[in-house]
């Protein structure tokens, strides 16, 4: 059995206190010198175990020694997940077909709760507000998936699952770059704008009228259809 090293006793430390409400949102870890003291640990394996658990999105770091000093728990689940799934991708051991069937699994559920949600007409508003836009004559590439991206998660938003929305979120950098990948080879971006424009309407209004089983059907043809064609699963 490997040995575990002091750092990763100090994340099991700090996980265990976290659980127990020892620390909760807002507040501030102890300084690094008092949670060496308190754990048993050098100083340096809390610092590597503080900066892990910064990239994983639990708590926020500041330097210098006025109140704001120091690791300040937060919840940013999407930041660690978002980096790990983003270099995972980048070196091809989580293939593209991965990221699209994680995302048809939890877009067909997130569409779902959010046509069966409990939500009002302004609610759907930031939604019709990135349609308009990608309608727009002339749209840049960039923009277009950048609005596209935001009504998906404005989707999972509305399906009020904080953690898919969270991991959805999480993914935006690979998707975003298999998404671009994709655009950039299909030979008729208006057409395939145009097209993917009118399937996003479709699964807006489908959730409009809170139709669960058309608004999922309708997701899993739009995600599962910009992949087959822009021949990203080929090779």
């Amino acid at each position: 059995m490997a040995a575990v090293r002091t750092h990763e006793r100090v994340l099991a430390q700090i996980e265990a206190g976290l659980t127990a409400g020892k620390w909760t949102i807002g507040e501030r870890l102890p300084a690094e010198r008092a949670l060496a003291e308190e754990l048993g640990v050098s100083r340096p394996s809390v610092r590597e175990a503080i900066r892990i658990l910064e990239a994983m999105g639990i708590v926020r770091t500041a330097v210098g020694s006025g109140p704001t000093a120091g690791a300040t728990v937060i919840d940013r689940p999407a930041a660690g997940l978002g980096a790990a799934v983003r270099l995972h991708v980048a070196s091809g051991t989580l293939p593209v077909s991965d990221v699209v069937r994680t995302r048809v699994l939890l877009e067909a559920s997130a569409v779902r709760d959010a046509a069966a949600g409990a939500w009002g007409d302004a609610d759907l508003a930031p939604l019709r507000e990135h349609l308009a836009a990608m309608a727009v004559p002339g749209i840049g590439v960039a923009e277009f998936l950048e609005r596209d991206q935001d009504l998906h998660l404005g989707i999972a938003r509305l399906g009020g699952n904080q953690l898919v929305e969270a991991i959805l979120s999480g993914m935006r950098a690979a998707v975003a770059s298999y998404v671009a990948t994709g655009a950039g080879a299909v030979e008729d971006w208006p057409g395939t704008a145009a097209r993917l424009c009118a399937e996003h309407e479709a699964i807006v209004a489908a959730v409009a009228r809170r139709d669960a089983a058309e608004a999922e059907r309708l997701m899993r043809e739009h995600i599962e259809g910009f992949y087959r064609e822009t021949g990203l699963g080929e090779g």
